[in-house]
């Protein structure tokens, strides 16, 4: 049983026409139901400072995404209604949603906790620029097809240096995203990890490594003719110099998801990514 939940931020991006219909249509339907508190409908309101008990999320796993960013430190209970098809994050229907809404009122779900990376780019001794994500941090080259040279150190100690078109820290949640593509491995999202994967790496030795959450990693752009970027969670990009270098860590808060109980992670990953699941009967 989770908490009771009344103020709501309604979030979403109402420039696409299926939000644009989904808040015309739940928005006077929550309001009779609930306090709606805030709505976020241009995806560009910092959230963190707002009193709200729960977020709802139109869209897919990218609005989950902006708005997990903006919350900040303020994790509050999250769901998403997804407009399409159902994501990793966004699985809710708005019929299910309608349905359900009452049992989220009134505390009856579970919540579902995912781990989030802070990053921060430092920059002649100082910090640049600082982010959080919920899927990844990813240091790569520019549009130049050229290799770039990206030192790791693990809390402190110096580890490799990748030759390749980049590397991508991932949490679990992450996991299934680019870092899969890269040939990351897929790792639960109950699990405390970071998984450093290479892009392409120049050296076939390079393999993904699964780190414990506590560690502290840093990603050094050495000297390169090729432009560099920081990109957190596809969403927000940011050049980086030679001699710059990003640190990752742990967040100091978790996403909160909302767990209706309609399908496990593993329902998921057999659909989103066409497992089978016929040999064993009776299991699934």
């Amino acid at each position: 049983m989770g908490q009771a939940l009344r103020r709501i931020i309604l979030s979403g991006d109402a420039r696409k026409p299926a939000v644009e219909a989904a808040v015309a249509d739940l928005l006077p339907w929550l309001r009779q139901r609930a306090e709606v508190v805030a709505t976020d409908l241009a995806m560009d309101r910092e959230l963190e400072h707002v009193e709200a008990d729960l977020a709802v999320i139109l869209g897919g796993d990218g609005a989950i995404l902006s708005v997990a960013r903006r919350l900040g430190r303020n994790q509050i209970p999250a769901i998403g209604v997804n407009l399409g098809k159902f994501g990793f994050l966004a699985e809710v229907s708005p019929d299910q949603f309608r349905e359900r809404f009452d049992d989220i009122l009134a505390g009856r779900y579970r919540l579902s906790s995912r781990m989030r990376l802070a990053c921060a780019l430092w920059r002649g001794g100082r910090v640049a620029a600082e982010h959080t994500a919920l899927n990844d941090v990813v240091v790569s080259r520019g549009a130049l097809s050229r290799l770039v040279a990206i030192g790791l150190v693990v809390d402190g100690m110096r580890t490799t240096t990748y030759n390749g078109d980049g590397v991508i820290v991932s949490t679990p949640t992450g996991s299934t995203a680019h870092s899969l593509s890269a040939g990351g491995p897929v790792v639960d999202p109950e699990l405390a990890a970071m998984v450093v994967t290479p892009i392409c790496p120049h050296t076939l030795t390079n393999r993904p490594v699964v780190l414990p959450g506590h560690r502290t990693i840093e990603l050094h752009a050495e000297a390169t003719p090729v432009d560099v970027g920081l990109t957190v969670d596809g969403q927000v990009y940011q050049q980086i110099a030679a001699g710059d270098h990003v640190i990752v860590r742990r967040a100091a808060s978790d996403l909160k998801l909302i767990d209706l109980g309609l399908r496990t992670y593993y329902d998921t990953l057999r659909e989103k990514l066409h497992w089978s699941g016929s040999a064993l009967h009776g299991h699934c």
